[in-house]
């Protein structure tokens, strides 16, 4: 499981927190780099049991978002659970339906499959949305949320560092923002 570092900045709150409520103020220590408290990564379940033909996609997917965040994972959920998203395969085109952040449905649309677009792209593009990350068309390759506007050559399947720093953002821990920038409820076609 993949671990997010909490500045040493939280310890020295609370150990001054603590002092006054012992009646007796002193100095906070300076926070020791080593010292540095991990942060579990919050854990997001998928189901691609539905995805058909596109599980393998799906599951690289998954990997590429574990491979380069560390405040969330993507896991496979496990059996008689209830997953946090469902990944569907449909004849239409790619889209997520969200309904908060980690949370939704996820649809790998044969339509672009069927005009050449990269499967392992379009998943893990879906899955950016479900990650609190919105289309940013028209965009280059390098944009993995530029989607079907880098046209069917493109076959990058990884977020860039604007991307990355954006979901680390969204699940970076009790004391990060809890909302993306998707907005709830909303059908993204890509």
């Amino acid at each position: 499981m993949h671990v997010r570092k909490l500045t040493g900045g939280l310890a020295a709150a609370l150990a001054v927190t603590f002092s006054l409520l012992s009646g007796q103020a002193v100095a906070a220590p300076a926070p020791a780099p080593v010292a540095d408290h991990l942060v579990a990564a919050r854990v997001v379940t998928y189901d691609a049991s539905g995805s058909a033909e596109f599980r393998t996609a799906v599951d690289r997917g998954a990997a590429i978002w574990n491979e380069s965040v560390d405040a969330v994972e993507l896991q496979p959920v496990a059996s008689g659970q209830r997953a946090n998203i469902r990944v569907l395969a449909d004849n239409g085109w790619p889209r997520a339906l969200t309904t908060s952040l980690g949370n939704g449905t996820v649809y790998i649309g044969r339509q672009a499959v069927d005009q050449g677009y990269n499967t392992i792209r379009i998943s893990a593009h879906e899955l950016g949305h479900i990650l609190g990350l919105p289309d940013r068309k028209p965009g280059p390759c390098t944009s993995l949320m530029s989607g079907s506007s880098a046209g069917v050559a493109c076959t990058n399947p990884y977020p860039n560092a604007a991307e990355k720093s954006e979901v680390e953002g969204n699940f970076g821990g009790e004391l990060a923002r809890t909302a993306g920038a998707v907005p709830v409820g909303v059908m993204i076609v890509d």
